[in-house]
Order: structure tokens, then C-alpha cells, then sequence
């Protein structure tokens, strides 16, 4: 996302103002968690990353520790491409394994916030001399077309948990176009957060998305400044409570904001959106899975799991697949 003023009148930022507009005018009003990553939200989304509360990305770390120098020995991956890249923190280990293997030295980080991005690849060229960092502003949601060709064989990297923050159908849609890009050798590398279990409460998975410290508030309610700058809304942030809260039956965490007050937000085009007090605006939904969802959904796809290894704790799932052609 890059930092632009309502005067910058792009297609892009047509096309946003009727994203954001369709959503709110939704009988459950939504705002695409996708606007969550200017260059503030990204910051505080790797804050939250190191909370004590947040279990899935140390718990992601360990296990792309443990499993990806095993698997890149035996597929030999020449090229890694990670959607949703941010900081790039994981892809270090896949880059590592990928460099004491001698297996390939190109990465490919795509990722919708330009500043962001650029300053990870800045970054990860200073930290591996020989590794070629080909960077794509990109949103993950639309069909992907990548400037770079491809060595074969290369990972599409999909981490974080990132899946889930799309419903089923949307989560189909964007498992086809990456099988869609997947060449006989080619693997696509994915990180799931599993429903609750046996050592897996509600109460811990809920609390990873209720911080103590309230950082996942605060990127929360940065979204509301995003919409703000972009398109000359009048959100007033602190006017909005936080909430967030597992749904069993939908099997997914969902991240809202609450109206404390009601309110008429203007945007710059002229659209006004009327708010009532107790309202919500949905931000984000963060699905959970176990094996069996996810072979249903990958075979929707067009993808099969060849790998799939979780901790000992049933917390996290890391699998490796590939195409069914």
C-alpha cells in the first residue's frame, strides 16, 4: 500500500474506494484485511509477531527450522517465491537451507505495501551478497503475473497463516491461480493455525488476538487511518473499541471493530456511511484447519499434500504440495 492523498485520483484508488464502499454497505459491514499494511500496520503486524501472546509465528519458525533443510536437500529448490512477504523473517530459513544446499540463489517478495517491501529486499541483499532479490508490488488477491522468469524447481511460499485470512471460496480461488503456476517440480510451501484440540484451548487462541499490551488493537485501528489517507475518510480510530473472538461453528477467529457511538463517516468522493453505536466492522477473519479441511480444500484446487508436519503441541501445521497435473 503505498502512502498516497485522495488528490492522487488512480484507478487504484477508484477500484479501493469501491472495495471499501461494497463492504460497508454489507449487511455485516467489512473492511478487506489487505488494507491493514501501510507501512505502520506492517511495523506493528511484526510486533505483534514477537508477543508473547502469539504462538504462530515462533511455532511456524520451529518448524520451518526442523523440516526445511530436510526438504530442501531432496527437492532442490532453485527459486523461492513468498506471497505476503513482509519482513521476509521466515523465508531466511528457506533462503539458508537454499544456500547451504547450493540449490538456487533467487528470491522473489511480493507483498502490497511498496515501502515495506523495497526495505526488506534493501535489506536481504546486504545480509546474502550472492542472492538475486527480484521484489513484486503485488496484490496476493488478484491473478499474480511475476516480471522474473522462474528457474525450475521453484517454492511458492504462502506463510504466516496467511490462508486464513480468506473464507473457503476465496481460499480456493487463490489455491487454484498458485497451482496454476506450478510446474511438475515446483512446490508450494503453506502454514496453517490449527482448530483447537486436545493441547490447543480456545482461550489460547483467542488470546493470541487479544494482546495485553494492546498492539493488536492499535493495528487494528490503523486500518481506519489507512481508509483516511487514502480516500479522504473521516474515521475517527479512537471512537472504535477492539474486539476479537473464535467462532466454533465457522471454525475461525474474527477481528471487528465496534462503534462506540453513532456516527456518519465522509469520504472525500462525497459517500457518507452511517454507523450505529454497537455496530461492527469486520477487519479480518483468520480460519482454522485440520487435515481434513485442508485436503478438501486443496483438492478443490488443484493441489495435493506431499508433506504434512505439525508441533508436538497440535498448535501449527507447516505442509508441503504440489499439482495434481
Amino acid at each position: 500500500m503505498t502512502e498516497r492523498g485522495v488528490q492522487g485520483d488512480t484507478l487504484a484508488d477508484t477500484l479501493m474506494l469501491e472495495d471499501v464502499l461494497e463492504g460497508l454497505a454489507l449487511p455485516q459491514k467489512e473492511i478487506s484485511p489487505k488494507y491493514f499494511y501501510d507501512t505502520r500496520g506492517s511495523k506493528l503486524f511484526e510486533e505483534i509477531t514477537r508477543l508473547e501472546e502469539y504462538y504462530p509465528t515462533r511455532t511456524e519458525l520451529a518448524l520451518l527450522r526442523r523440516w526445511t533443510p530436510e526438504w530442501v536437500k531432496r527437492w532442490r529448490p532453485a527459486a523461492l517465491v513468498e506471497l505476503g512477504a513482509g519482513s521476509a523473517r521466515k523465508s531466511r530459513v528457506v533462503l539458508d537451507a537454499m544456500t547451504r544446499a547450493a540449490s538456487g540463489n533467487l528470491y522473489v517478495p511480493v507483498d502490497v505495501s511498496g515501502e515495506f517491501l523495497h526495505d526488506t529486499a534493501r535489506r536481504l541483499r546486504e545480509e546474502y551478497r550472492d542472492l538475486r532479490v527480484e521484489p513484486e508490488i503485488a496484490d496476493i488477491t488478484l491473478p499474480l503475473s511475476l516480471s522474473v522468469p522462474l528457474p525450475e524447481p521453484a517454492w511458492f511460499a504462502l506463510l504466516g497463516s496467511t490462508l486464513g485470512n480468506f473464507d473457503a471460496a476465496h481460499a480456493a480461488r487463490l489455491l487454484r491461480r498458485i497451482a496454476g503456476h506450478l510446474r511438475p517440480r515446483d512446490r508450494f510451501l503453506v502454514g496453517v493455525d490449527l482448530r483447537p484440540g486436545p493441547g490447543k484451548s480456545v482461550a489460547r487462541l483467542e488470546a493470541a488476538y487479544n494482546d495485553a499490551h494492546g498492539v493488536t488493537a492499535a493495528f487494528n485501528r490503523n486500518v481506519l487511518n489507512v481508509l483516511n489517507r487514502a480516500l479522504g475518510a473521516d474515521f475517527r480510530p479512537e471512537a472504535f473499541l477492539h474486539r476479537a473472538f473464535y467462532h466454533e461453528a465457522e471454525g475461525r477467529i474474527e477481528m471487528h471493530l465496534v462503534a462506540c457511538e453513532p456516527m456518519e463517516v465522509r469520504f472525500a468522493s462525497g459517500h457518507v456511511v452511517p454507523i450505529r453505536a454497537g455496530e461492527t466492522l469486520r477487519t479480518e477473519i483468520s480460519c482454522k484447519y485440520d487435515a481434513p479441511s485442508i485436503e478438501a480444500l486443496f483438492a478443490e484446487a488443484g493441489l495435493r499434500v506431499s508433506q504434512w508436519v505439525e508441533d508436538e503441541e497440535g498448535l501449527f501445521a507447516l505442509i508441503l504440495a504440489k499439482g495434481e497435473a
